[in-house]
């Protein structure tokens, strides 16, 4: 392996961004101890609150949210696009960047507009078909695209040369013996080792109508012998849940740690952001599939491969309503030699070394510049 001395890393916004930021953070690290590694975020996003506690230098720029399309903003961003490329470009020069790896959100513009002018290597990681609007704004300045699924070359035209190298994963995940743990993660959450336990979580914002369809369905989970552990979610109010019922039913209004959600489910309920997608792939975590319907359905088309490998299922939000969980999740999550099948399957679609894979290319990147 080559040297690094400085690393910057650009991405922001969401979750899906900032979380494969920070494992390959870690990777970095783990080879270069001494490197100097910079995050570059934006004012509002939510790097704010996941990078700093991790110890990583966050650096604070304007960014601008693109237009989709040809309109008069698109007229007023440049002079706003160059003054945040050059806030990015004066913490490229003061950190003697080596590298720019960008991960997506709106902040990796201007990343990728200063090392493009100082003629530094740039490295774009992408999770998503189509695109990002700032990940395609960025592979004008560079051929170094690494992407985290196996069908995105074959999804999209402008990926069709990126390199599959995974999602960068967090190590606690990543080295997880889920049967290892399992004991100890039913214990912490008060759940019983004889019973199946369904997992639900919408992502870091948590899902509305997945919550509000779990919690009607709780009667009917309980009395066919389904334990539920259920995150809420960051920005989602409440919901009742029964209190007499004859299994344990948990709510968690979030979980930093979600290995021990992992450890502790025998089935997932969960959106199709790539994140979850990659993370329930890699642990080999049987789910149902709930893509987010307000978008471009790129959640359908993360998960879609997975459920055509064997290792999940997929609903449309409108369609999960606590009828179709008695009918369709209920004997699912009862059908242990299914859930294993299903578990395998994902497991071989999944992989763990996302992070790894990802700094190889990395590495490469900055050889064939020097």
């Amino acid at each position: 392996m080559g040297l690094l001395r400085s690393v910057v890393l650009a991405g922001g916004g969401t979750g899906g961004h900032i979380y494969p930021l920070l494992a390959f953070a870690d990777a970095v690290k783990r080879h270069f101890p001494e490197v100097r590694i910079t995050a570059l975020g934006s004012p509002k996003g939510m790097e704010n609150e996941l990078i700093p506690p991790t110890g990583y230098d966050l650096r604070v720029i304007p960014a601008f949210q693109l237009p989709r399309s040809i309109n008069l903003n698109l007229i007023r961003t440049p002079d706003r696009m160059w003054k945040s490329a050059h806030a990015a470009g004066k913490i490229l020069d003061e950190v003697q960047a080596d590298v720019v790896v960008g991960f997506g959100g709106y902040v990796s513009v201007p990343a990728y507009l200063a090392a493009w002018r100082r003629e530094l290597p740039i490295v774009i990681h992408e999770v998503n078909v189509p695109p990002g609007v700032a990940n395609r704004m960025g592979m004008r300045f560079t051929k170094n695209v690494a992407v985290g699924f196996p069908q995105q070359p074959q999804m999209a035209e402008s990926l069709k040369d990126a390199r599959v190298v995974g999602v960068p994963l967090r190590t606690s995940l990543t080295r997880l013996d889920r049967a290892a743990l399992r004991p100890q993660a039913l214990h912490h959450f008060g759940l019983r080792p004889d019973l199946p336990v369904l997992f639900v979580s919408g992502g870091s914002s948590g899902a509305r109508t997945v919550n509000l369809a779990v919690a009607a369905a709780a009667k009917r989970l309980a009395h066919a012998g389904v334990q539920v552990l259920h995150v809420q979610g960051g920005r989602n109010d409440p919901f009742e849940v029964p209190n007499d019922l004859p299994v344990p039913y948990v709510v968690l209004p979030y979980l930093s740690d979600m290995q021990l959600g992992y450890a502790a489910a025998d089935l997932m309920l969960c959106r199709g952001g790539a994140i979850t997608v990659a993370e329930t792939t890699a642990l080999g975590v049987p789910a149902i599939y709930v893509p987010y319907p307000f978008s471009n359905q790129e959640q359908k088309r993360n998960a879609q491969p997975v459920v055509d490998a064997g290792g999940g299922v997929l609903v449309d939000n409108d369609d999960l309503t606590p009828e179709w969980i008695e009918q369709h999740l209920i004997p699912l999550a009862r059908d242990r030699h299914r859930l294993a099948a299903m578990g395998q399957a994902a497991s071989r679609y999944g992989r763990r070394d996302g992070d790894e894979a990802l700094l190889q290319f990395v590495l490469e990147a900055v050889e064939k510049d020097r």
